[in-house]
């Protein structure tokens, strides 16, 4: 895939997401909403943060067992049941998703919920990318 990333001078300087991204290639994945579970569907981590790198990690898992890398991820979506308690941490958050995906980030935004499918689930994380 090719990625442009396009951050106009007329919008405010992103930090953690792109305002756009322009991809090309022959195959778009699309990742379900993953949450903090385990290989056994038990939610892990009682904190935001653990439950983030937990999500995170399951949504790679799956993006790479379609073919796919971080830097092929066009659109990035998280799901807060707490936006207060997300950009309170989001330095933290932001580390994580670095080492784990890397610094071509996808466009994404933050939606506040009232809860996820699983009452322990503090996060979850959907998206799309476009592969070679």
């Amino acid at each position: 895939m090719t990625a442009e990333r396009v951050n106009p001078p007329e919008l405010s300087p992103p930090t953690g997401f792109s305002h756009a991204v322009v991809a090309t290639g022959t195959r778009v994945v699309f990742l379900a909403g993953q949450t903090a579970l385990d290989t056994d569907g038990k939610v892990t981590g009682d904190t935001l943060p653990a439950q983030f790198e937990q999500a995170l990690t399951n949504l790679l898992t799956a993006l790479r067992a379609a073919g796919g890398t971080p830097a092929d991820l066009a659109r990035v979506t998280v799901y807060a049941t707490d936006v207060a308690a997300y950009r309170t941490q989001a330095a933290e958050l932001g580390r994580t998703w670095r080492e784990l995906a890397g610094r071509d980030y996808p466009a994404m935004a933050v939606v506040e919920v009232v809860r996820l499918w699983d009452e322990r689930a503090l996060v979850e994380l959907d998206g799309f990318a476009v592969l070679p």
